[in-house]
C-alpha cells in the first residue's frame, strides 16, 4: 500500500500564544466573500461566538486588525477584511505553497536514496518537541475494541510491544488502525523499575525486560536508563532511596513496568 506524501500544516502563533492556522485563514477567506461574520459561521460549520473568538484570536495576534465589524443599522451590520488581512491571507498561502513544495522535494529525494522511509514519519521524529523523555516510534500491532475504552498494541521493533488504553473516540479521532504508524509517549515518572528475577507478578500491562545502560545521581531522584535491545532505550526516574534499596548497577538486568492507562498514543 503507497504511503500519502506529507502536507504542510502551517500555523502562525505569537509569544502569548495566540494561534491562527489554516482553519482561521478559510475564516477570513469567508468573511471576504460574505461579507459577514455570521454568513461566515454558517459556511464554516461553526457558531457565531465561536467565529467572533477566531477573529477577536486573529486580530490580536497582528499590529493591526485583520478584520473590522460593521455596526448594524438601514444598510445591515456586517464585516470586512482590512488590506491588512488580505495580506495576511495571500502571505499564508505564499508560505504554505513553499512549504508543500520543500516536502515533495525532500520525499523525492528520499525515494532516489534508495533506503525510502517514510518521509512523514521522518519530518515527525525530527521536529516533535515533548515533555515526554520516551518515545518510541512504531506500526499498530493490533486493536482490541471495548464499551469505552480500546486495547492498542503499538509494535516498537522485532521482540517488543507497547500497549496503551485509550478511548474509543481517540481511536476514531487518530484514526488508529492496524498497520497504521504511531508514537508512544511515556514521562519517565510513570515507569516502574524491579529488579531482574522471576518475572513480576503486577496489574501493569507492559513489562519491559532490559539492561541497565546508565544510572545518573540527583539530589533527590536518580534517573535509570534501561537498554531493550534493538537499540530502544528507556529511562525511568526514581527517588533515591527507592534507587539505594534496589541497587541498579550498569550491566544488571531489571525490569520496567508501565500501566497501559499511562501510555500516550500521538500519529503525524
Amino acid at each position: 500500500m503507497s504511503r500519502p506524501a506529507p502536507a504542510a500544516a502551517l500555523t502562525l502563533t505569537d509569544g502569548q500564544g495566540a494561534r491562527a492556522g489554516e482553519g482561521r485563514i478559510r475564516l477570513l477567506e469567508m468573511i471576504a466573500a460574505r461579507g459577514s461574520i455570521s454568513g461566515a459561521a454558517k459556511a464554516a460549520g461553526l457558531s457565531y461566538k465561536a467565529a467572533w473568538d477566531a477573529v477577536n484570536a486573529v486580530n490580536n495576534l497582528f499590529p493591526r486588525p485583520l478584520v473590522v465589524a460593521r455596526a448594524g443599522g438601514r444598510a445591515g451590520g456586517g464585516a470586512e477584511i482590512t488590506p491588512e488581512g488580505r495580506q495576511v491571507i495571500e502571505a499564508f498561502h505564499l508560505l504554505h505553497d513553499e512549504l508543500d513544495r520543500f516536502l515533495g522535494l525532500l520525499a523525492r529525494n528520499l525515494q532516489m536514496s534508495g533506503s525510502q522511509p517514510n518521509p512523514s514519519t521522518l519530518l515527525w521524529s525530527i521536529v516533535m518537541r515533548t515533555s515526554a523523555r520516551n518515545t518510541f516510534r512504531g506500526t499498530i500491532a493490533s486493536v482490541t475494541p471495548g464499551a469505552v475504552n480500546a486495547e492498542v498494541a503499538l509494535r516498537i521493533s522485532d521482540d517488543i510491544e507497547i500497549v496503551a488504553i485509550v478511548t474509543n473516540q481517540s481511536i476514531e479521532t487518530l484514526g488508529l488502525t492496524p498497520g497504521k504508524e504511531a508514537f508512544a509517549l511515556i514521562k519517565t515518572s510513570f515507569v516502574i523499575l524491579a529488579p531482574d528475577g522471576e518475572a513480576p507478578r503486577v496489574s501493569a500491562r507492559n513489562r519491559l525486560r532490559g539492561t541497565v545502560a546508565a544510572c545518573m545521581d540527583g539530589a533527590v531522584n536518580d534517573e535509570i536508563v534501561l537498554d531493550l535491545g534493538g537499540g530502544r532505550t528507556i529511562a525511568a526516574i526514581i527517588t533515591r532511596e527507592s534507587a539505594d534499596s534496589l541497587g541498579f548497577k550498569v550491566g544488571e538486568r531489571a525490569w520496567a513496568l508501565i500501566k497501559a492507562s499511562h501510555v500516550i498514543l500521538a500519529v503525524d
